[in-house]
């Protein structure tokens, strides 16, 4: 029987991998997105488009309307927008969420699948890469928007029997990411490489990221979205790292950027920026485990990708 899911954020640059994985594999697709960043031509043929915020009653009817799974990926996701407007990032991330959980469990729906970081709700820490059980110490509005979605998602697993995934993102990468606003590192290096602009690093660029490519993401919702969820005694036991447990430093990035697309551009560094974590990495032991999950995509084949998507958008 076809599966149908509600995926939230589906014209926006993960959810929209993720819609593309979805369809490929036979499920009835409905996507709400307010287009604040999503666009349209990210989606694939064949799912349903409902624009609409998702804090809106229009948003909660749609996820009352009879769906299996709730794929939740669209948020605020701008660490400085959260510590400028705090309660911006709070409307948007947790009433939106409770919004349309309580669409959700009148609607029936079995599953909800939802995009944490782990980058956020871990915070600093001298042993890497982060397990599921590492400590919570997030340093950040978003950080803790994020955490307590996953404590009000466990409550409504225990409350209401609704089966919960908590998807603990490294840093995503990949065609699509936009490389403006909130954008990741990869896209505004990959940018300005192909405008023949130079590169700025803050700090020593020593400091580290784990950079996992959006396809691999994509596959890991379909697993997300399919295997069986273990019992529920701690809010760790439903919680996923999706990383490659890999550290890689943004002078390393660069320099794998550069090799990989055989392009030069000049580096100069700036002061650090305050509040920027030193180090950061998931380990991914559990989706290996569980589903059999792994990163298929290595950084260099990745970082090819992505350049030559955006020079396949500028060409066009």
């Amino acid at each position: 029987m076809t599966r149908r899911v509600l995926l939230t954020g589906g014209a926006g640059f993960i959810g929209s991998h993720i819609a593309e994985r979805y369809v490929e594999f036979g499920f009835d697709v409905t996507v709400i997105d307010d287009l604040s960043s999503g666009r349209i031509e990210n989606m694939p043929k064949g799912v349903r488009f409902v624009r609409c915020d998702i804090c809106s009653d229009e948003a909660r009817s749609v996820a009352a309307s009879g769906f299996d799974i709730l794929n939740h990926h669209a948020a605020q996701m701008d660490v400085r927008v959260s510590v400028a407007d705090p309660r911006r990032d709070a409307r948007i991330n947790l009433d939106g969420l409770l919004n349309l959980l309580e669409g959700a469990r009148a609607g029936g729906v079995r599953r909800v699948v939802f995009a944490s970081s782990g980058g956020v709700v871990y915070g600093e820490s001298d042993r890497l890469p982060h397990p599921e059980e590492a400590p919570k110490l997030p340093v950040s509005p978003y950080g803790v928007s994020k955490l307590a979605s996953e404590y009000y998602l466990t409550a409504y697993a225990q409350l209401y029997g609704l089966e919960v995934v908590n998807l603990r993102y490294a840093n995503v990468y990949g065609p699509r990411q936009n490389p403006h606003g909130e954008a990741g590192v990869v896209a505004i290096f990959s940018s300005r490489v192909r405008n023949g602009e130079g590169l700025t690093v803050y700090g020593d660029g020593e400091q580290t990221r784990d950079y996992v490519y959006a396809g691999d993401v994509a596959r890991a919702n379909l697993l997300a979205s399919t295997q069986p969820v273990p019992p529920l005694r701690f809010l760790d036991d439903v919680a996923v790292n999706i990383g490659t447990g890999q550290e890689i430093s943004v002078n390393r990035l660069v320099a794998t950027l550069l090799d990989a697309t055989g392009k030069r551009a000049p580096v100069r560094h700036a002061p650090a920026r305050a509040g920027e974590l030193r180090r950061s990495a998931v380990d991914p032991a559990r989706a290996s485990r569980v589903w059999g999950w792994v990163p298929e995509v290595s950084l260099a084949e990745g970082l090819r990708r992505t350049y030559d998507w955006m020079s396949s958008q500028a060409a066009a």
